[in-house]
């Protein structure tokens, strides 16, 4: 089977006037290869903040302009600036257990949110091998506010954050695969070309549970991670115990 890991999709559309003038402005296609997936890496990292969109398929322009996103919706837009760099990338699809993001997802709705959340990664292909982007997630202010409030702590999953090294996380790009979420997925769906592809297999935020994000528990959200922004982190009910990834780090090690 051949594989398309250049192209322009419905989601990955990086040639809409948008991404063109960004590109353009900011000079990146005249890098080295190294510099520019490192330049379009760090703007979806840290200017691309961290938030959650109306819903996960949304093309990379849209993305751009909310000017904030999750995994998903930054993985998109990753995903077009890559592409329109000449950046060989594809979309590689999990689950993660919603205990992941607590302290995001206000107490009152927390039991209403799926057991597995859809989550994703994007795997570029640099100096001959495929190497995992999924570091880009958090924005840097909320990543300092988590490392701040949780100083002793290596592990964390909660908060928007899976990781084993919460000092000192692998989220700079530097040439190798980076990660914020990891500890968190419980399954993997596998690589795909394009999240369209994904997309068209996978699905959540439908019905009225779909309505009721788009409407009112996205925007609560969005404020609470601007409190988390602003060094005020939401406790936690059940405290420490509930700061740790759901399943084992065989079992993630496993998945992955």
């Amino acid at each position: 089977m051949s594989h398309d890991y250049l192209s322009a999709t419905p989601l990955l559309d990086y040639q809409s006037a948008g991404i063109r003038a960004l590109v353009e402005q900011r000079g990146w296609a005249g890098l080295p290869s190294m510099e520019r997936i490192g330049a379009a890496y760090e703007f979806v990292r840290n200017e691309i903040l961290f938030g959650y969109n109306t819903d996960d398929a949304l093309p990379a322009s849209k993305v751009l302009a909310d000017g904030y996103g999750q995994c998903n919706t930054k993985g998109t837009l990753l995903m077009a600036l890559l592409r329109a760099l000449d950046i060989p990338c594809r979309f590689h699809g999990f689950t993660i257990d919603k205990g992941l993001q607590r302290g995001v997802v206000p107490e009152l709705v927390y039991p209403l949110a799926p057991r597995n959340i859809i989550h994703s990664w994007v795997e570029v292909h640099h100096d001959g091998k495929w190497l995992d982007l999924e570091g880009f997630i958090l924005d840097q202010e909320v990543l300092s506010a988590l490392q701040a409030k949780f100083p002793e702590r290596t592990s964390l999953c909660a908060y928007g954050a899976g990781t084993d090294c919460l000092q000192k996380p692998n989220v700079a790009w530097a040439g190798k695969s980076t990660y914020i979420q990891k500890t968190g997925i419980n399954h993997d769906f596998g690589t795909f070309d394009n999240p369209d592809a994904f997309y068209a297999q996978h699905r959540q935020l439908l019905g009225l549970r779909g309505l009721a994000y788009r409407l009112f528990i996205r925007h609560w959200m969005n404020r609470r991670v601007a409190q988390i922004r602003t060094g005020r982190v939401p406790t936690i009910p059940g405290g420490e115990s509930n700061l740790v990834p759901p399943v084992s780090v065989s079992q993630i090690n496993e998945v992955v």
